[in-house]
C-alpha cells in the first residue's frame, strides 16, 4: 500500500495492536496477536506509514519493566511488521486499569453507545478513573509527538486517537503541546456506534465527554447516522453552532469537521489467505455450512441467532443432517460476570438443541469458544455457503467484510442486521432484523436455498464494492478529511464568522415579533471584552447603540446584572430606562429610581472590613488591587507578574481563610461575597417577577447571557425558561446554557438579531417606557400601569431620601417563597403580595 501522506503519523489507542506474554516454555516476552476490527484495521496503516503507536502492552506496573519484543519471523498477522521502536507502551497500576476499562469503558460506555441503557453503571469512580488514564495517555502521546518532531522537524505530526476508551485526552494533548510551542493535528475515531440524545443525555458527564471530543479538528465515525447523533448531542446539550449539510460544529472559536468514514479491510490479503488456506471444515461437498463469528458480547445477538437456527431446524426438517452451524466465539472479558452468565446461557442452549436434533452421523451447531488464526478464519470464511452477520447493535462490524473478501470459490450468501454499520453499504446482503425471531428463521432458508446465478450477483456486486473501498481507501479518505493527504485539492470545511441570520435556529421559535421579552445580560466578557483593568472594559459603542434601541422598544425589558458595584456599572453603561443590579444582584437599581438591597449579617461586615484591611496591607503590591463595592470585596490580581501570582495569591487565600470568609473565584480575582442565599440566580427571578409579575415565564420570552461562573447559578435557576448563553473559549468547560458564544462579538450579533426581529414594533414617544415607574406591576399582556403617589423605604428606615440619593429597598426571600416564584405553571397572581397601587414597594 502506497499511501502519500503529508504528516508523520501517531495512533493512540487503548491497547497495542498485540498482547506482550512470557512463554512459560522459553521465559522469554513474546507478542500474542490482538483480534478486533482496529488491529484488523489500523495496525497495516502504522506499518506501512513508518508511524508510532501509543497504547496499553497488557502489562501492568506491578508486571516490572521489560522491552517490546520484535515479531515472530513466522507471524503473518496484520502486527507483523510493526517494529518495537515504533511501539510506545502504556503502564499502570492494574486497580487504575481495571477500573478504567472494565468500570467506565465496558461498564458504562460500551453499552450506553450500544443503545442498551439499562446494563450501563455510573459510578463517579470509575469515571475518575477514565479521566486520570486519559490523562497518562495524553502524557505518553506528547511524548510521541516529540519523538516525531525530532526526526521530521519541517512536518506537522498527526495524532489519531481511536475509540471510547480515549475521549477524554485531546485537550490534554493539545495543551501540552501549545506549551512545548509543538504545532499538531488531532483527530478521533469511534469504532462503535454514537448513540442518539436521548441515551447520551443519560451520562452523568455527557458535556465533559462530548468536549472531550471537540478537543480535536476531524472527527471521525463509521456512518452518516452517527455523526448526525454526535452533531445533534453538540447543539443540543452544548449549545454549539453547527452546520448539518457540511456536517461542522463550531466550538471555543474552532470549527470541527465531522466525517462518515466507513472501515474495511485489507481486501488482497484476506484473499491471498483464502486462496492458500486448506479445506477444514466440510465434511462432504454436499454439506451447507452456517457461520457465525463473534466475540462473546451481548450486542452481537448471539442467543438470538441460535434460536433462530432451531426455529429453521422446525420449520425446515429437511435442512436436518444437511446444514451445520458452525460458531466461532472469541473469548471477551471473561473475569465479568455479565459475560460469564451470557456464555453459560449459549452453552446451554447449544447443548439442548444438539441434544434434541443431533443424529448419530450429525449434530447441528459445531461450537468453537477460543482464538482462531487467520489462516483457519480465511478457510472457514471461503468454505461457508451463509454468513450469519446478525449484531444487535454494532459500530461497523469487519467479519462481514471479511466473509466476502474470502469468497473466491463457490458463492456464498451474507446475512446482515440492518443495526450494524455495514449493513447501511452491503445492499446485497440479506437484511433480517436480529430480533424477529421467525423471520430470522425464515431468512435463513432462503439463503441456504438461493439460486446461484442470484448468488453469484450478489456477491458479485459486494466483492466489486469491498475491493474498491478496502482500507487503503479507508485510510485516505481520512487523511483527506484532515488535509494529511499529498495532492489534495479539498480545502477543510469552516463554518462562516457568526452571522445575525444564524441565531434564526436558537431564536426564532422562541423569540416571535409579538413576543414580551426580557433581555438579561452581564458585562464584562458579556457586552465588554474582558481588560487588564476594570476601568479599561469599555462597551463597543455600537453595542451601546443596539442595547439603547432595545430598551425603547415596547415591551422590551433590558437588564445587567453585573459583579461590579451598580454605580460603576451605570456609569460604563451610560442607558436611562434599563435595571442595574450590582454586586451579583445584591443591589438592584430600578429605572423609576428606586433601589433594592439585599441585607447582609452585621458579622460579616466586620469580617470583610478587617479582610479589606489586612489585604490592603499585606498582599495589594506588584499590581495586585482591591475594588471596594457595597456588600463586598474583589481582590484583583490579573496585573501582578506571573512570577509573583502565585505568591499573592497564597497569602490572599490564607487572608480569606483566616478571616473565616469564603473565597469565590473570579476573571484573575477573589471576591468576598455576603453567607447569604442570593445570587444572580435568585437576582434573576426577583427581576422578572417584579418586572411581569408570577406568572412570567407564562407570558415572557427571557434571555440571558453571561460568561462566568457566577453567572452559571442565572442559568441553571432558569433552565427550561429561558434562552441562555454562555460565552466562553474554554476546550472543556460544563455550564448550564442552552447555548454557547465564542465572544463579545457574538453576543453583539444576538443583540442584533433580536432588534431586528421585533422592529416592526412602534418606538416609544421620547425613549420613555411606561415601565419606568411601574416595575412591580402584576401582569397581563400589556405594560405595567404606573402606582400612584410612590413612597420608598429607605435602607435605614427613617428620613426620607433626598431628592439625588435613589429611593432603597430591604428584602428578605426565603427558600419557600423562592420556589414559589420560580413554578412555572399553576400560579396565579396573588395581588396580597405585589398590589398594583400600592404606596410602598413589596417585601417578601
Amino acid at each position: 500500500m502506497i499511501v502519500n501522506a503529508t504528516s508523520p503519523m501517531v495512533v493512540v489507542a487503548n491497547r497495542l495492536p498485540f498482547i506482550v506474554q512470557k512463554n512459560a516454555e522459553t521465559g522469554q516476552f513474546e507478542r500474542k496477536q490482538c483480534a478486533g476490527g482496529l488491529v484488523t484495521a489500523v495496525a497495516p496503516v502504522v506499518v506501512e506509514t513508518n508511524g508510532l503507536w501509543v497504547g496499553w502492552s497488557g502489562q501492568h506496573l506491578e508486571d516490572g519493566e521489560h522491552d517490546i519484543p520484535e515479531a515472530n519471523p513466522n507471524d503473518r498477522s496484520p502486527t507483523a511488521g510493526l517494529k518495537s521502536q515504533q511501539v510506545i507502551p502504556v503502564r499502570l497500576p492494574q486497580k487504575q486499569f481495571d477500573d478504567y476499562y472494565n468500570g467506565c469503558c465496558n461498564a458504562t460506555f460500551w453499552p450506553l453507545f450500544h443503545s442498551m441503557p439499562d446494563r450501563a453503571l455510573f459510578q463517579s469512580d470509575k469515571w475518575e478513573a477514565y479521566r486520570q488514564v486519559n490523562e497518562h495517555f495524553a502524557k505518553l502521546t506528547v511524548e510521541a509527538v516529540i519523538k516525531l518532531a525530532e526526526t521530521n522537524p519541517d512536518s506537522v505530526p498527526l495524532v489519531w486517537l481511536h475509540d471510547y476508551h480515549l475521549m477524554m485526552a485531546a485537550n490534554s494533548i493539545r495543551d501540552r503541546c501549545d506549551k512545548l510551542g509543538l504545532p499538531i493535528k488531532m483527530a478521533f475515531f469511534l469504532h462503535i456506534p454514537f448513540p442518539s440524545w436521548d441515551i447520551m443525555r443519560l451520562f452523568p458527564w455527557d458535556d465533559e465527554l462530548l468536549q472531550g471530543i471537540l478537543g480535536c479538528d476531524s472527527v471521525g465515525f463509521h456512518v452518516e447516522d452517527y455523526c448526525l447523533n454526535f452533531i445533534d448531542c453538540c447543539q443540543r446539550r452544548l449549545g454549539c453552532r453547527v452546520d448539518r449539510e457540511q456536517m461542522l460544529v463550531e466550538h471555543n472559536g474552532r470549527t470541527v469537521s465531522v466525517h462518515p468514514l466507513p472501515i474495511s479491510i485489507p481486501y488482497d490479503r484476506f484473499v491471498s489467505l483464502a486462496e492458500k488456506a486448506p479445506q477444514v471444515v466440510k465434511n462432504n461437498e454436499q454439506e451447507q455450512l452456517l457461520l457465525g463469528v463473534d466475540r462473546l458480547d451481548y450486542t452481537k445477538g448471539l442467543v438470538h441467532r441460535i434460536r433462530a437456527f432451531e426455529t429453521l431446524l422446525q420449520k425446515h426438517p429437511e435442512h436436518i443432517e444437511h446444514v451445520t452451524f458452525l460458531q466461532v466465539a472469541v473469548p471477551s472479558r471473561t473475569d465479568v460476570k455479565e459475560y460469564q452468565e451470557l456464555k453459560e446461557d449459549l452453552d446451554q442452549l447449544i447443548g439442548r438443541i444438539n441434544g434434541r436434533f443431533s443424529t448419530p452421523n450429525w449434530s447441528p451447531i459445531r461450537y468453537i469458544y477460543g482464538c482462531v488464526s487467520q489462516e483457519q478464519l480465511a478457510a472457514f470464511y471461503r468454505d461457508s455457503s451463509v454468513a450469519v452477520v446478525t449484531p444487535l447493535r454494532d459500530g461497523m462490524n469487519l467479519v462481514a467484510k471479511e466473509f466476502v473478501a474470502c469468497q473466491v470459490g463457490e458463492p456464498g450468501v451474507l446475512m446482515l442486521s440492518p443495526f450494524a454499520g455495514a449493513g447501511t453499504s452491503m445492499h446485497e446482503a440479506l437484511l433480517v432484523n436480529p430480533y424477529e425471531t421467525d423471520e430470522f428463521a425464515e431468512v435463513m432458508h432462503r439463503a441456504l436455498t438461493m439460486p446461484k446465478d442470484e448468488r453469484e450477483l450478489r456477491m458479485q456486486q459486494l466483492r466489486h464494492r469491498e475491493r474498491e473501498h478496502d482500507v487503503n481507501f479507508w485510510l485516505q479518505s481520512f487523511l483527506k478529511s484532515v488535509d494529511c493527504l499529498a495532492d489534495n485539492n479539498l480545502t477543510p470545511g469552516r463554518l462562516l464568522p457568526l452571522r445575525e441570520e444564524d441565531f434564526s435556529q436558537f431564536l426564532a421559535s422562541y423569540v416571535k415579533e409579538s413576543s414580551r421579552l426580557a433581555l438579561l445580560l452581564d458585562y464584562d466578557g458579556t457586552l465588554a471584552p474582558i481588560a487588564p483593568h476594570p476601568d479599561l472594559a469599555r462597551m463597543p459603542e455600537e453595542t451601546r447603540r443596539v442595547l439603547e434601541r432595545l430598551s425603547h422598544m415596547p415591551d422590551v425589558n433590558v437588564a445587567i446584572i453585573s459583579g461590579r458595584s451598580v454605580e460603576n456599572v451605570k456609569s460604563m453603561i451610560g442607558i436611562e430606562g434599563i435595571t442595574y443590579a450590582g454586586c451579583h444582584g445584591f443591589e438592584i437599581l430600578h429605572p423609576d429610581g428606586t433601589m433594592f438591597i439585599h441585607p447582609v449579617p452585621h458579622e460579616y461586615e466586620v469580617q470583610l472590613e478587617q479582610l479589606k484591611k489586612q489585604l490592603e496591607e499585606e498582599v495589594c503590591k506588584y499590581g495586585a488591587w482591591l475594588e471596594q463595592k457595597s456588600s463586598g470585596i474583589t481582590f484583583h490580581y490579573r496585573e501582578v507578574p506571573k512570577d509573583k501570582q502565585s505568591e499573592i495569591m497564597t497569602n490572599a487565600q490564607k487572608l480569606f481563610q483566616h478571616n473565616n470568609i469564603k473565597l469565590h473565584q473570579s476573571h484573575m480575582a477573589y471576591e468576598a461575597r455576603p453567607p447569604v442565599t442570593w445570587d444572580k440566580g435568585r437576582a434573576a427571578i426577583y427581576l422578572l417577577r417584579t418586572l411581569f409579575g408570577l406568572d412570567w415565564c407564562d407570558r415572557v420570552s427571557t434571555i440571558f447571557a453571561g460568561d462566568d461562573r457566577t453567572d452559571e447559578d442565572a442559568m441553571r435557576a432558569l433552565q427550561g425558561m429561558a434562552v441562555t448563553f454562555r460565552i466562553t473559549t474554554l476546550p472543556n468547560l460544563r455550564t448550564a446554557a442552552t447555548y454557547r458564544l465564542p465572544n463579545t462579538d457574538a453576543v453583539l450579533t444576538m443583540l442584533k438579531w433580536v432588534e431586528k426581529r421585533l422592529s416592526s414594533r412602534l418606538p416609544v414617544t421620547n425613549g420613555l417606557r411606561s415601565r419606568k415607574t411601574s416595575m412591580s406591576s402584576i401582569g397581563n399582556n400589556s405594560p405595567p400601569h404606573p402606582p400612584s403617589s410612590p413612597t420608598r423605604r429607605s435602607r435605614s428606615n427613617s428620613q426620607s431620601p433626598s431628592p439625588t440619593e435613589p429611593n432603597k429597598q430591604m428584602m428578605v426571600m426565603t427558600d419557600q417563597v423562592y420556589h414559589q416564584l420560580i413554578s412555572r405553571k399553576n400560579s396565579p397572581p396573588r395581588v396580597s403580595v405585589s398590589p398594583v397601587n400600592s404606596n410602598t414597594r413589596s417585601t417578601v
